[in-house]
């Protein structure tokens, strides 16, 4: 037989002897497809299927909570099997409480809950995340940073509300009798903003509280304006987040570099517009309240809590590279401290970018730091005060305030601080002042003046072009090297001599700056800068690194009143003071001092027109004029950054 006979007859052979095990007697084949059909009803993928649990070692229960107005919130609550009498830690988002709670699938809860979760499942804690109403699985309307009861929120319901229903339902023992009755809350930027909403009316059962980089005022410094500037960024966040009750993204230009591509559409209102984010009551809500008005006083919550201050023991933290919300911890711990609110309110700030302590902690950009600096705040600050007030733990010991010296390389512990500030410390600020030929110095020099031009067509960007906000540089752009601006034409640059002794800064800057222009608008951004000598032998690359510890942006129609915005009077000296963010620092010998003075920083922040209109967002193209900016040095008018300067260590 030759070989292809042989094969014909194999499968013959297997057609016969497999025919037998379908064919049933007087049945087709159309028969047996029919009957295949019919021993799976639905097809092949069932009403109802879950993987096995039984080998897992914790417990994940999803629960709707309801609300006092009917509403119900989808919470996700995660806790070892067999755990009993244990306290409860609860974040509020509006990112996705089952995405938030799960890391990865596991059989094992330190790898499912998030990294910054590890030393709560170690120490025995219920985990519990919870989707703000109106966002993901939770029912009801979404309301970006949904304000108190009252003027600005005419319904009976708030976060307020929402934090003490939740933590009602979840130390009933009918729900969850796991539990010891005792909650704590943390949470970063918008599920900080829910920790603070939390404690202006806080539910007995919260015992500590740990708001982390939380948004409290989002005009004054976080998030949407810094003073009257406003970040373009939070155009495409706001269309995300309200465009979608679940995950939304921004839309896409075609446009790589974001510079170019703001510059090309013109105001925040013409990007909203060819987004078509301004259909959105969010973004009208914005263009709306432009200024400092009863909209955004009415929701600052330092504010609040300064009618409201709270008794619950209250950890504060700030990163001092936060490029987010660098405004709110601090004004909040400062706020609660004038209220008399000292042994129960701490703040630590590290040397961080926004949110950077639910991650690792050892370096910033190029900057490498003394260990995990993130899991010593979690394991070393947050869990000694969570275990005290929720386990009856040794008191954690916790100083007023602990700050990361970014020139030292460690941390500082103060019993007090800031340990210099304009009244009631034990230093006063000390003026560093902008002097001829660019120098800078303690003493007032001579009178005199620095001009340069301000062109929008060609605004000073905040990072080297291309500039795109998803090309992973938006997290440390604050440590990125200024040498980037430093010898334009439009940023003026004044340095001390190399420094001899080390000068030691701890406590809040003060930008003060005299200045005249021929427009009638303008922006001023002031940063405070190390510059490092020109060879470092352990780390050549950081060789004349020029390291921003510290600096914000101004609008100037609001010099006056943050409010009543008014213009600018042409070729008229006015003053800019406006407080810049804190530092602890030491500038070492062999390093220098230098102070950068521009008026654009874009597009982080939207460009000034320079002449003056009651809307920027609604400025039009013929709007937009250089403007020749002069900054004054001397006399009366004498241009500083007041410096906190106290004795080194």
């Amino acid at each position: 037989m030759t070989p292809r006979a042989a094969l014909i007859a194999s499968l013959a052979l297997a057609t016969l002897t497999l025919a037998p095990l379908h064919a049933q007697p007087g049945s087709s084949p159309a028969d047996e497809i029919s009957a295949a059909a019919k021993a799976t009803p639905g097809g092949d993928i069932p009403a109802k299927f879950k993987y096995p649990t039984e080998q897992n070692d914790y417990v994940k229960r999803e629960v709707l909570i309801p609300m006092r107005d009917g509403t119900k919130l989808y919470t996700v609550i995660v806790f070892p099997k067999g755990l009993t009498n244990a306290p409860i830690v609860l974040t509020r988002t509006p990112y996705n409480a089952k995405k938030r709670a799960t890391r990865q699938e596991s059989p094992h809860i330190l790898s499912v809950l998030p990294t910054a979760d590890e030393p709560f499942v170690k120490a025995g804690y219920i985990r519990v995340y919870q989707d703000i109403r109106g966002k993901y699985g939770s029912q009801g309307d979404y309301i970006i940073t949904r304000p108190v009861k009252g003027p600005l929120n005419p319904t009976d319901v708030d976060h307020v509300t929402d934090a003490w229903d939740t933590i009602e339902w979840l130390v009933n023992k009918a729900n969850l009798p796991e539990s010891n009755g005792k909650v704590g809350m943390i949470g970063s930027s918008y599920e900080g903003f829910t920790v603070v909403m939390a404690l202006l009316n806080p539910h007995p059962a919260l015992k500590v509280a740990v708001p982390e980089s939380p948004m409290i005022d989002g005009w004054m410094g976080d998030d949407w304006f810094h003073y009257g500037a406003f970040r373009l960024t939070n155009i495409r966040w706001i269309g995300s987040q309200t465009g979608f009750k679940g995950e939304g993204k921004g839309p896409e230009t075609g446009i790589y570099d974001n510079y170019e591509e703001f510059r090309r559409i013109g105001g925040a209102n013409e990007w909203a517009k060819t987004s078509g984010f301004d259909k959105l009551p969010a973004w009208q809500k914005m263009l709306d309240h432009t200024a400092y008005d009863s909209f955004w006083r009415g929701q600052a919550l330092d504010k609040l809590l300064a009618a409201n201050p709270s008794n619950v023991p209250t950890l504060w933290e700030q990163g001092l590279w936060d490029q987010e919300d660098m405004y709110g911890a601090i004004h909040s711990w400062e706020t609660l401290k004038a209220r008399g609110k000292t042994g129960n309110n701490f703040l630590v700030m590290g040397p961080w970018r926004h949110s950077q302590i639910n991650r690792e902690g050892r370096s910033l950009g190029p900057l490498e730091w003394n260990g995990d600096t993130a899991a010593q705040f979690r394991e070393e600050m947050v869990m000694p005060l969570f275990n005290q007030y929720l386990k009856d733990g040794p008191p954690a010991n916790l100083p007023s305030a602990a700050i990361y010296n970014t020139g030292e390389n460690h941390w500082d512990r103060f019993a007090s601080w800031p340990l210099a500030c304009e009244t009631g410390c034990a230093a006063p600020l000390k003026p560093i002042y902008l002097s001829a030929k660019g120098a800078l110095s303690f003493d007032k020099g001579a009178v005199g003046g620095d001009s340069y031009v301000s062109d929008p067509a060609k605004p000073v960007p905040h990072l080297p072009r291309p500039v795109n906000f998803n090309d992973g540089r938006w997290g440390d752009w604050l440590v990125s090297d200024q040498r980037h601006a430093d010898g334009r034409a439009d940023v003026m640059t004044y340095q001390t001599d190399v420094l001899t002794a080390p000068v030691r800064v701890s406590g809040v800057p003060m930008a003060d700056i005299f200045a005249k222009s021929t427009g009638t608008d303008g922006d001023f951004v002031v940063k405070l800068i190390d510059v490092y000598p020109d060879e470092v032998a352990d780390d050549p690359k950081m060789g004349g690194y020029q390291l921003a510890i510290s600096l914000d942006i101004f609008r100037g129609r609001y010099r006056d009143s943050f409010e009543h915005p008014t213009a600018i009077p042409a070729n008229k000296v006015q003053r800019y003071r406006f407080r810049l963010p804190a530092v602890n620092h030491v500038f070492q010998p062999g390093h220098r001092i230098m102070v950068q003075v521009q008026s654009s920083l874009f597009p982080l922040y939207d460009r000034n027109p320079q002449t003056f209109v009651p809307n920027i967002f609604l400025a039009k193209k013929e709007d937009y004029k250089a403007a020749t900016v002069t900054l004054e040095r001397g006399g009366d008018a004498a241009s500083a950054v007041w410096l906190p300067v106290v004795p080194a260590q």
